[in-house]
């Protein structure tokens, strides 16, 4: 079954002579363990889709599916607790890290796990095993200031992991990175992809960042082809 399945997606900004399509017709599937790319230029809707995908911005028609249940229909929330799905089954990545600045790379992983009630030494292990699998635990204790620009975007990514998300959504994760940082965390993406079969969607302006993905999508004026 796929992780997520969109279909003839739209998202209109604006009314009148003012609407804006960002989103046109836009359908696409993608499995467990896919790696998937997203390129075009700036405004092209990349970002919207993403928005879309994780329903903080609502489409304006279309359907989307997470794991063969739908969560969005022809304009209307398919009876589902967004908050929870994204608590839940999303994991997002963002240009820069965001972590919180007084908290520390440990607190800053285990600070999702709260909200979705894990506490106590079953956080602190699961905390532990992604900061060790990020190779990032000697850094634990640090704030987010005293971590450079890969390292931050490293617990970024452990904390995205905390809840085991179906789906990661990457929104140009290298772009504060210089090249070698960038590939690292790209693999750092493969390797969660591969190992624990998540579909990952990385919005990307360099294609040298996204070699050895299973699919690469272009997005233009909202509309959507397939690369390869």
């Amino acid at each position: 079954m796929p992780i997520l399945e969109i279909q003839g997606l739209n998202k209109v900004f604006g009314s009148g002579h003012l609407e804006v399509h960002a989103l046109k017709d836009v359908s696409l599937t993608i499995s467990s363990g896919e790696l998937v790319g997203l390129m075009g230029p700036s405004g092209s809707g990349k970002t919207t889709l993403l928005l879309c995908v994780s329903l903080i911005l609502e489409p304006t028609s279309g359907a989307i599916a997470l794991e063969g249940k739908a969560i969005y229909q022809e304009g209307w929330l398919a009876g589902v607790d967004v908050s929870r799905l994204r608590r839940e089954k999303i994991g997002f990545i963002f240009q820069t890290h965001n972590l919180i600045p007084f908290l520390t790379a440990k607190e800053n992983v285990l600070f999702p796990l709260h909200l979705a009630g894990c506490t106590g030494s079953e956080a602190q292990t699961r905390t532990l095993e992604l900061l060790n699998y990020l190779e990032i635990a000697e850094r634990a204790d640090y704030l987010p200031a005293l971590l450079s620009g890969g390292e931050a975007q490293r617990v970024s990514i452990a904390r995205a992991l905390a809840n085991n998300p179906r789906i990661i959504l990457a929104d140009e994760p290298t772009a504060s990175l210089d090249t070698v940082r960038g590939k690292k965390v790209m693999e750092i993406l493969k390797k969660i992809a591969r190992e624990q079969q998540t579909a990952v969607i990385t919005v990307t302006h360099d294609a040298r960042m996204i070699e050895g993905f299973d699919h690469v999508y272009h997005l233009k004026d909202g509309q959507l082809s397939q690369t390869y």
